[in-house]
């Protein structure tokens, strides 16, 4: 008497995974548009709530529907949990956290007491506007970046280590050449002007006064820009070997050709 109880179980688990997670399916594309929909619908409330005209107004509302979201993305979440073969996998996934972080928030304002409450409680609610990172499982370009940055991760880290002594070495000098005046009054703060200067973002709370200065300063600049380019030149390259592995061969001359072609870039073959 188990056993029809247990396929039944069996085949309704299955259903839903093929709702939930098949997003090849018409039922799959159905469910991804309406939840797509309810994330960003998601979004536009906390974005509203925070003009205080319309939260002072519109409070009562506002509350129902947050509660009403989190519910739901307590039950989707739940949902997945329960329709995946191994749910640990899909709870430590990075959308698994994701998609707890979206609705712990409003659960946590529940427990918040102190005389701080409202703003320990506009602090945490605030995060709910994490949600637009469930957006990501929509969005197949985002996992090539990710494995770009994945497949590069060890020269932009040989990257950020030489940027790093570049920034120390330059702010402990530029300490030594203004002779600890003009702002540069300690080398963390010297090397804080590094780092603004080097990254061409240029607050001016620091500037140097010097001939000397100024001149290292001009010369730091330039090399600022030069330094931007490195990364976006690491990453284009990942990205362009994963286009080429993942790509699709031309029937004419066999020559590999990005997913997104309509045509061979070599002898120009339309593709069908």
């Amino acid at each position: 008497m188990e056993e029809p109880n247990f396929n039944h179980f069996h085949q309704l688990r299955s259903k839903l995974y093929v709702i939930v997670f098949g997003t090849d399916t018409p039922a799959g594309k159905a469910f991804d548009v309406f939840l797509l929909i309810v994330i960003l619908t998601s979004i536009v409330s906390v974005m509203l709530e925070s003009v205080s005209e319309l939260r002072s107004r519109y409070d009562e509302v506002f509350t129902l529907l947050e509660w009403s979201f989190t519910a739901f993305f307590t039950l989707e979440y739940l949902l997945r949990i329960f329709i995946t073969r191994k749910p640990s996998s899909y709870v430590f996934s990075f959308l698994g956290i994701v998609d707890l972080i979206a609705l712990l928030p409003t659960y946590i304002s529940i427990f918040t007491v102190g005389g701080s409450y409202l703003v320990v409680i506009r602090a945490i609610r605030l995060l709910r506007v994490f949600r637009i990172l469930k957006l990501t499982r929509y969005l197949s370009e985002a996992q090539v970046l990710a494995s770009a940055l994945k497949g590069g991760q060890r020269k932009i880290l040989v990257f950020m280590g030489a940027v790093t002594t570049l920034v120390m070495i330059t702010g402990t000098l530029m300490y030594l050449i203004e002779g600890g005046q003009n702002g540069f009054t300690s080398i963390p703060r010297s090397i804080y002007w590094a780092v603004v200067t080097v990254t061409t973002v240029g607050y001016g709370d620091i500037a140097p006064q010097t001939v000397l200065g100024q001149s290292f300063a001009a010369l730091l600049m330039l090399t600022g820009y030069a330094i931007i380019a490195v990364p976006t030149g690491i990453v284009t390259s990942e990205i362009r070997k994963i286009e080429k592995a993942e790509g699709k061969e031309c029937r004419r001359c066999k020559s590999n050709n990005p997913l997104y072609a309509n045509y061979c870039m070599k002898c120009g073959e339309a593709y069908k």
